[in-house]
């Protein structure tokens, strides 16, 4: 029925599709309420007296019912061209939603069209199985063969209301006259498929078997069952509701409620965007308490969010803890009678008047003197007063717990940024605190470091040229703009300042110092730019020269930035391709065992593992060894992959490699008030991370070169075991043919609190 249009008729027939029942009395009108003295057969002859005007009824569903209602008549015969069901009645709601036209004499059913093609599929199955049981009746004599369960197995389209575009969700369900559809006839083609399907009258529970199995003979069935292959008559009618917050609800908790994280994924743009649809919002914004510090998070539908921070203090008496205190969402009507805090006015400062506040209660951070404990709040703003109604904060109680649950899942990973190793002991801790219990550090004891760096040599070098080469360029159109001015202006002090930019650029000529880039950008800001309208108003030459230095300056950063810009393209690229190196290493790694592993780019590349039992229950020392020869694979990939630099950006940058070897364990603990997920525990390991910091730039003690050479990879190791160990490794990689059989040693130049280190550095291989 898809593309089937249909003739309007008159609407008379609609008297016998939706029977009317008139209920006697009108408002205020009981039998209750008759006169002392009247009898019910006075009440009865008054009542027939009386002249009542016919009620509207199919003038009030027609045009006012917010019900979705059309009747289709339907009629064929056995070898007839199938033709068009008339739509004998569609209201007004009906057409709105489906785009049917509702005036000019024609309705047909086009609307089938805009819905999925799994939609159309799944609304045409509701109509078979209305002719199927028509079908079962006339062939066994039995009604009711389909359950009514099926027969009425509603279905949920999406429409766009054709006044609002609003997408509308619309649960549909087919109903027939209580005489139903009335076959009189079937083809052979039909009554041979109904006999190789049932070869004796079937049980309804057959018949369910068969809707929901659909075997191969019964899917031959419905193929057969089609107009021309039987006479029928009977009114179908097509009724539905709207159930967009429903089905909104539904989706959004669906979303909030699975396993993986919500905060800063694209499953948290779906769900902020059904939020504000679910009640009519135009903002959404999240608070989140922890300690005596409150943070306000806005503007959630952009990459960055606003971040603005409270004491909680500055939120006493606001309806942010008054929500939170009685635990139960709260409606803010109008935010300029009702703002007490500097949250709430920075807040209605904002074009804010209304706001819904759904809190998130749980035992993990106590706000001040309120007995609430809780870990944020969502809210929903709108700049109209009266916006939200206590329907909506009927439907936000609702939603509580599956927002408690994202949270719970979310807020670590969106401020911490939780390895998925050591996830599982942050939400042990979260189930800890939700249950009142004391917070406890989160510690993982006797874990195995492994760290290394990739870096790029010579990236301080490089940009210091690029900034040299922007900064030369930028001095010399400055020049031409004063060069140009003075040649139309006779004065004095537009000669000295030409004088000044050439001093500027020979200096510069010479190399740039630290803080050139900033000093020398303030001077053309100071003593030249400010003066460029009036160089133009002279000279048709200034005004030019004043034109192509405008052209050049960079909007984004406000001056010339095309060196520098080259040089930030090709550090990112660099980075980029030693970071998807490293990542495509890890799923290999993680493989061996899970391990926590923090990956950090500047100006190169550099990595922090922790492995041990405290993070993988099954760890043993040959995983250990495993991840340890494993990572030395990676490195040298990174390595091999920075051979063709050179060719590929025309640069003098070059990488190094080199892997810290520590072959005792450490303990790491969760510190939230440093920017580092972990921080090791204790003054010996507190030496490794000495080592960390200072081993890139380390020197041989005999030569005084860098250890750390381009193309070769560098092994720094402290004891003789160590090396016995990584010496082996090196040999497994010369097997592979990675790297080269030659291995140079040496000792590391002493440095600040740690002496006695040794490396071992060997060529890698190109593929």
């Amino acid at each position: 029925m898809a593309n089937e249009s249909s003739r309007c008729i008159d609407t008379d027939p609609i008297s016998r599709a939706i029977p009317v029942i008139d209920l006697g009395y009108t408002l205020g009108d009981r039998a209750d309420n008759r006169q002392e003295g009247e009898t019910p057969d006075r009440i009865e002859k008054a009542n027939h007296d009386e002249e009542k005007p016919p009620l509207p009824w199919l003038e009030l569903i027609q045009h006012y019912s917010q019900l979705v209602m059309a009747v289709v008549d339907v009629a064929g015969e056995v070898g007839a061209q199938p033709q068009p069901h008339p739509v004998l009645f569609a209201n007004r709601y009906f057409c709105r939603l489906t785009g049917i036209p509702a005036k000019g004499g024609h309705l047909d059913l086009s609307f089938f069209d805009r819905l999925t093609p799994a939609h159309q599929k799944a609304l045409r199955e509701r109509f078979r199985r209305h002719f199927l049981s028509a079908l079962l009746c006339y062939a066994y004599g039995q009604a009711n063969l389909v359950s009514q369960r099926l027969l009425h197995e509603p279905l949920v389209v999406s429409l766009a209301d054709s006044e609002t575009g609003q997408q509308r969700q619309i649960e549909l369900r087919l109903r027939t006259a209580e005489a139903g559809l009335d076959i009189t006839a079937i083809s052979p083609e039909l009554a041979a498929s109904l006999a190789d399907c049932w070869a004796e009258p079937p049980s309804r529970e057959q018949i369910a078997t068969q809707l929901l199995g659909k075997e191969p003979a019964f899917k031959h069935l419905l193929a057969a069952l089609k107009p021309g292959n039987y006479t029928v008559s009977g009114q179908i009618l097509i009724e539905g509701v709207d159930v967009t917050e429903r089905e909104t609800s539904k989706a959004l908790i669906q979303l909030l409620v699975g396993h993986e994280s919500v905060l800063g994924t694209r499953r948290f743009e779906q769900a902020n965007e059904l939020m504000k649809q679910l009640f009519g919002a135009t903002d959404s914004f999240l608070l989140s308490a922890e300690n005596c510090q409150a943070q306000l998070f806005t503007q959630l539908d952009q990459p960055e969010w606003q971040i603005a921070t409270y004491t909680v203090e500055d939120l006493q008496g606001s309806a942010f803890l008054r929500a939170t205190d009685r635990r139960e969402v709260v409606n803010v009507p109008d935010l300029s009678l009702d703002s007490n805090t500097s949250c709430e006015m920075d807040m209605l400062s904002q074009g804010v008047r209304s706001l819904l506040l759904i809190p998130l209660v749980m035992r993990t951070a106590r706000l001040g003197d309120s007995s609430a404990q809780m870990v944020g709040l969502v809210g929903l703003a709108s700049p109209k007063p009266y916006a939200f109604d206590q329907a909506d904060c009927s439907r936000a109680t609702t939603l509580i717990p599956a927002l408690t649950a994202a949270m719970r899942h979310s807020v670590q990973d969106r401020f911490t940024n939780i390895h998925p190793s050591v996830r599982w002991r942050f939400e042990q801790e979260s189930e800890r605190l939700s249950l009142g219990l004391p917070p406890t550090p989160i510690v993982f004891e006797s874990v195995y470091p492994l760290y290394g760096i990739s870096d790029i040599r010579g990236s301080s070098d490089e940009r210091n040229r690029a900034i040299q080469q922007d900064l030369l360029a930028q001095f010399r159109l400055a020049l031409a703009v004063v060069e140009a001015a003075g040649r139309a202006v006779s004065n004095a002090l537009v000669g000295q300042l030409a004088l000044d930019l050439a001093d500027h650029i020979t200096t510069l000529e010479a190399g740039v110092t630290v803080d050139s880039e900033v000093t020398l950008l303030r001077y053309l800001q100071g003593e030249v730019e400010v003066h460029f309208a009036y160089f133009a108003q002279h000279s048709a030459e200034a005004e030019a020269a004043i034109a192509q230095y405008q052209a050049a300056i960079d909007t984004n950063h406000g001056c010339v930035y095309t060196a520098r810009a080259i040089y930030d393209q090709t550090i990112g690229h660099i980075n980029g391709l030693l970071r998807d190196t490293w990542n495509h290493w890890q799923q290999s790694m993680q493989a061996i065992t899970a391990h926590y592993c923090d990956l950090e780019a500047t100006d190169g590349i550099d990595h922090m593992i922790y492995a041990g039992q405290a993070i993988d229950a099954k760890f043993t020392d040959f995983q250990l060894k495993s991840l340890r020869y494993e990572q030395l694979r990676a490195v040298c990939d990174c390595a091999r992959q920075g051979f063709a630099l050179k060719a590929n950006y025309d640069t003098d940058m070059t990488i190094t490699h080199l892997v810290l070897v520590q072959g005792y364990t450490v303990d790491i603990v969760h510190d939230e008030t440093t920017e580092r997920l972990f921080d090791v525990r204790g003054t010996r390991d507190t030496r490794y991370e000495i080592v960390k910091k200072r081993i890139d730039k380390a020197c041989d003690a005999e030569t005084g070169d860098r250890i750390t050479q381009p193309g070769m990879l560098t092994v720094v190791y402290s004891t003789s075991e160590e090396w016995q160990e990584y010496q082996r490794y090196l040999r497994y990689l010369h097997r592979e043919g990675i790297v080269d059989s030659h291995v140079e040693q040496g000792t590391v130049e002493p440095l600040q609190g740690v002496n006695g280190l040794k490396f071992a550095r060997v060529r890698v291989l190109p593929e």
